[in-house]
């Protein structure tokens, strides 16, 4: 019987349930024996209400673009179907589970939660316990394991899950399935020459950011230690 893994991710409204925050986007990936096959599954949902402002810098997902898009009620069912039994694969699972779980029991329709139907597995846990003491967002293992997220501007549940499933699989010990080494061994690797400026030669411009600048950075900062359930490398650097 094979292994199915689910790569899973979620992009809301905002990051507390408390709030009223919805779910408005979810995107899965999956993975048959460790490769990655084209049944993927991603789903825009309208959440009948705006997103906050520190949520909607980071997915840019407006309520004009949603609009139009069904509600969670509508395909709940459908993506029950295609998680059922599979093992699911979360960057911090408690913040993803919970709102799953909080728009599932608000359909009062007897629907399962997820934990019932699969198993879940934390990337987030499973990336401290491998590398203690460092940083371990997505955006930094993607940098760890040489994972290419250069597109990744914002934040998307389907684009998101498409990296982790990379570095998922290279933190534990296995290749992704794509065709890593296409070029047979023994190809000459061609480096280009790299020319080093002298600083002192020019004169570097200093910008600093307004106070509503540095006022909607915080928002951000703020948004990203909610879903990554970690303090982000700019709350750690000394002050000026």
């Amino acid at each position: 019987m094979s292994n199915r893994i689910i790569i899973l991710d979620t992009e809301t409204t905002g990051i507390n349930i408390a709030d009223g925050n919805k779910i408005i986007e979810i995107g899965c990936v999956e993975l048959i024996d460790r490769k990655l096959t084209d049944n993927h599954y991603h789903q825009y949902i309208n959440p009948e209400r705006e997103s906050e402002e520190g949520a909607l810098r980071v997915h840019g997902l407006t309520q004009s673009f949603l609009s139009d898009k069904p509600l969670f009620s509508e395909v709940a069912d459908d993506f029950l179907r295609y998680i059922k039994g599979a093992e699911l694969v979360i960057h911090n699972a408690p913040f993803d589970v919970g709102f799953l779980n909080h728009e599932l029991g608000l359909l009062n329709s007897g629907k399962p939660k997820l934990q019932d139907i699969c198993t879940i597995t934390d990337s987030l846990v499973l990336a401290k316990e491998k590398h203690p003491g460092q940083r371990n967002s997505l955006d930094a293992l993607c940098k760890r394991y040489s994972v290419d997220n250069s597109g990744r501007e914002l934040h998307g549940a389907l684009l998101d899950s498409e990296l982790l499933a990379d570095v998922y699989l290279l933190m534990t010990g296995g290749q992704t399935g794509l065709d890593l080494f296409a070029e047979e061994s023994g190809t000459e690797t061609q480096i280009e020459s790299v020319q080093t400026l002298s600083a002192s030669s020019h004169q570097l411009k200093v910008v600093k950011a307004s106070s509503d600048e540095l006022s909607q950075h915080d928002d951000y900062l703020t948004f990203l230690d909610g879903k990554q359930n970690e303090p982000s490398l700019w709350r750690k650097l000394p002050s000026s």
